[in-house]
C-alpha cells in the first residue's frame, strides 16, 4: 500500500510559515537617517499574497525585513507593491515611501520619510508582532 499523500504548498512548520523572534544581538533592519528611517528589506516577488513576514538574518549576518507581494517583478510592479505595503503597514502615504537602493535585487532599500522614532516603533510592532 502507497503511503499518504502529503499536501502540497509549504509546510505548516517551515520557517516561512511562522515570523522571526528578534534577533539575539538586537540588530534591526531599520535605521534612523536625516528625515527618516532607512529599511532593508527582502523582497519576494510572486509570493502568493501581500505581506510582511518578519524579520530574518542574511547569511552575512545583515538583519532584514522579510516581505512577499503577488506581483511578479516585471517593470518594477515588486517594487511599487513593496514600496505601498510599507506605506500602508506603517500608516504614511506612499509618497513618503522611496526606493533607495536594490531596485533589480531580492534586498532592497527602502527610505521613508518622516519621524524616524515613530516609523521604528510601527515596524518593530508589525515585525515582532
Amino acid at each position: 500500500m502507497m503511503g499518504a499523500r502529503r499536501p502540497r504548498g509549504r509546510r505548516a512548520g517551515s520557517r516561512f510559515a511562522c515570523r522571526v523572534a528578534p534577533m539575539a544581538d538586537g540588530a534591526a533592519p531599520w535605521r534612523p537617517v536625516a528625515g527618516g528611517l532607512e529599511v532593508r528589506v527582502r523582497v519576494t516577488p510572486r509570493g502568493g499574497r501581500d505581506g510582511i513576514d518578519g524579520v530574518e538574518a542574511l547569511a552575512d549576518g545583515r538583519a532584514v525585513l522579510n516581505v512577499r507581494v503577488r506581483s511578479a517583478p516585471q517593470d518594477g510592479a515588486a517594487n511599487e507593491a513593496a514600496r505601498r505595503l510599507l506605506a500602508k503597514a506603517l500608516g504614511v502615504p506612499a509618497s513618503a515611501v522611496n526606493l533607495a537602493g536594490g531596485a533589480t535585487g531580492r534586498v532592497k532599500t527602502f527610505r521613508i520619510a518622516g519621524d524616524d522614532a515613530a516609523c521604528a516603533a510601527a515596524l518593530a510592532a508589525i515585525a515582532w508582532a
